[in-house]
């Protein structure tokens, strides 16, 4: 895999989930948007009714934050060698979680198959998150920038 293909893996996954901690926000405020109250959107995102209030949301806002932040240090050479390739592999296993979660919610028996949850987690949340994973294990393969290698490594000996 090629460095421009890793880099570009890596800021996918950083945008998706800055894009995902912006919702967060928005939904801090107040805001129902798409759904047409706390309740409805309560049961779209998450398939059971809870109160959407900031103390609930400030968790997922920062984990998102979190893992944007870590993707894009790690594809700036800030977070280099082991270091960073445990940090994006951690931000690998959060989505890798979230996707085989998903999977089961879509195969659960007696699944509500109306519910917007059920369509919304199959076409939409479990694809982006298998998505974004392989994205992340892309990312952490990358090579470690020229300026952050050891003299002799900058010189092509070991």
């Amino acid at each position: 895999m090629n460095e421009r293909t890793r880099r570009r893996a890596g800021m996918t996954v950083a945008a998706v989930l800055a894009a995902d901690a912006l919702v967060h926000v928005y939904w801090m405020t107040g805001a129902t948007w798409p759904a047409r109250d706390p309740a409805a959107l309560s049961l779209a995102v998450l398939n059971f009714e809870v109160p959407f209030t900031p103390r609930g949301l400030l968790m997922p806002f920062t984990l998102l934050v979190t893992g944007s932040a870590v993707m894009l240090a790690h594809v700036g050479g800030r977070l280099p060698g082991r270091i960073g390739r445990a940090a994006v592999g951690a931000v690998a296993a959060g989505l890798l979680a979230r996707g085989s979660v998903g999977v089961v919610w879509a195969l659960g028996i007696g699944a509500n198959t109306d519910s917007p949850f059920y369509r919304l987690n199959l076409l939409a949340y479990t694809p982006v998150c298998w998505a974004l994973f392989a994205a992340a294990v892309i990312t952490s393969e990358q090579r470690i920038p020229a300026r952050f290698r050891p003299v002799a490594n900058r010189r092509g000996m070991s």
